[in-house]
């Protein structure tokens, strides 16, 4: 099972991220931790990396997509992965396409998990409201000006990808704001359809 889960910051996707690993056995690849490994490994697209990040620069997406394409060849990744944090864009999207291609490999869903922005900013800001009330630190993540932010980020940046796996008949859609034992059955009868259409 290779796969993408698609879904604003908050929309659960680390949540049934874990849920699809214990049931796939299947790694979930953080493209942050991707980095981190290829350059404390010292893989040529892993000094390439450091050498852009030392300058601090931003690593382009070929050496992004090269890191990427590193992981899904180890031995664990070879039954499936999930993608977590990739692609963020659609030149992204492209690049990862074109990997993937000349490596004879395809994506088997993008899952996207469609929420109500106003209503997750509701729930960050309450929170961060109940945490401040229990006296604890608010957490980054749920501080709502700085969630604002990533949100419209991933407005801007990444929800463009939607349009662009809806295109190629590759894109499903479950409800976030449902329970999270919901989208967990909805996201598993989506994957085991996938797995069904292979079979036959």
């Amino acid at each position: 099972m290779r796969l993408i889960l698609l879904g604003p910051p908050g929309a659960g996707k680390g949540t049934q991220s874990e849920r699809i690993v214990e049931r796939f056995g299947i790694p979930q690849l953080s493209t942050g931790e991707m980095l981190r490994a290829a350059v404390a490994a010292g893989t040529p697209v892993g000094l390439q990396a450091k050498e852009i990040m030392a300058r601090g620069g931003l690593v382009p997406d070929e050496v992004v997509v090269g890191i990427v394409g590193d992981r899904i060849a180890e031995e664990d990744a070879r039954g499936g992965f999930i993608l977590d944090g990739f692609p963020r864009t659609v030149a992204q999207a492209e690049a990862l396409d074109h990997m993937l291609a000349q490596r004879g490999i395809k994506l088997d869903a993008v899952v996207e998990l469609k929420v109500d922005e106003d209503a997750l900013l509701a729930r960050i800001a309450n929170r961060a409201r109940e945490a401040q009330a229990r006296g604890e630190t608010v957490r980054k993540d749920d501080n709502p000006e700085a969630f604002k932010i990533r949100l419209d980020a991933y407005r801007k940046q990444t929800a463009p990808l939607s349009d662009y796996y809806r295109a190629r008949n590759m894109l499903q859609v479950t409800d976030g704001m449902a329970p999270m034992e919901e989208v967990s059955s909805s996201i598993s009868e989506i994957l085991s359809a996938k797995v069904a259409s292979v079979a036959i």
